[in-house]
């Protein structure tokens, strides 16, 4: 296929993000932004839903704002009905919600936490799946995609839940993949390793209360490069799967992660 000029031009692509208001779902929405999308947002705290709509400060023909429960069906089926109400389609769908969750050994887990990380970084995406793909087969084109993590590759102690959730989503991708090629529609997923974000914070407090910079600076030494990535990064192969560079990607796991992979 031809790829015309533009390739990471976004202009008046309809794109979905859900944990719009996190490090990597905000940086997203500004890229994209940045490059003539039009944007639906979603997030569960209506105050950081207000901020980031006063960070973009886009003209609201441009940009539309959703209080949304990933976990719950109903409001994941009403944010695509907004969306197609207001734009007409999807193109995009940055399927980016999730928690890390607590911090505990397997045998010290409560079931609140397994089920909490569960229902947010499984159903959730699955649920965004569920209803965006419907859109995109009867456009017969689009990209979705989903965020994960290394932890979806690889084992670690204390985080069971959210490495279950990640391992889950990878193989969801590939079949979702498998599934939506006859429709020409993209599902691949990105892998950041840590991120210089809030969940890193949440996640260095929880290891360790009393010294969260000493797991910080531990896990950036296990990293070839050095240091966490930045939203930035993750978001740049966010980018570039989204775009015309790609359409012959589809069911691949994406690792931006500073080389840890290559050890």
């Amino acid at each position: 296929m031809k790829v015309e000029g533009g390739n990471m031009n976004f202009e008046n692509k309809v794109v979905v993000i859900t944990g719009a208001t996190g490090g990597i779902g905000g940086t997203a929405a500004e890229e994209f932004a940045k490059k003539g999308a039009r944007l639906t947002l979603i997030g569960t705290n209506p105050d950081k839903l207000k901020s980031l709509e006063e960070r973009l400060n886009l003209d609201s023909s441009r940009t539309l704002f959703i209080k949304a429960d990933v976990r719950n069906e109903d409001e994941v089926k009403d944010y695509v009905k907004k969306t197609i109400e207001k734009f007409g389609t999807i193109d995009i769908f940055l399927n980016n919600a999730g928690t890390e969750g607590e911090v505990a050994n397997i045998i010290d887990t409560e079931e609140k936490n397994l089920d909490f990380v569960i229902n947010i970084n499984i159903k959730g995406a699955y649920f965004g799946l569920k209803h965006v793909l419907p859109v995109m087969y009867q456009n017969k084109k689009g990209s979705i995609i989903n965020t994960a993590s290394v932890a979806g590759l690889i084992g670690s102690p204390g985080m069971a839940p959210y490495i279950a959730s990640k391992h889950a989503l990878i193989g969801i991708t590939k079949s979702a993949a498998l599934e939506s090629a006859p429709y020409n529609v993209r599902v691949n997923v990105v892998c950041p390793g840590p991120v210089d974000n809030n969940m890193m914070r949440q996640i260095e407090k929880k290891s360790a209360p009393e010294a969260p910079d000493a797991v910080k600076d531990a896990l950036a030494e296990d990293i070839p490069f050095g240091r966490y990535a930045s939203n930035e990064d993750v978001v740049n192969t966010i980018l570039f799967l989204a775009s015309d560079l790609t359409t012959y990607l589809t069911g691949t796991i994406h690792r931006v992660d500073g080389g840890m992979g290559a050890k």
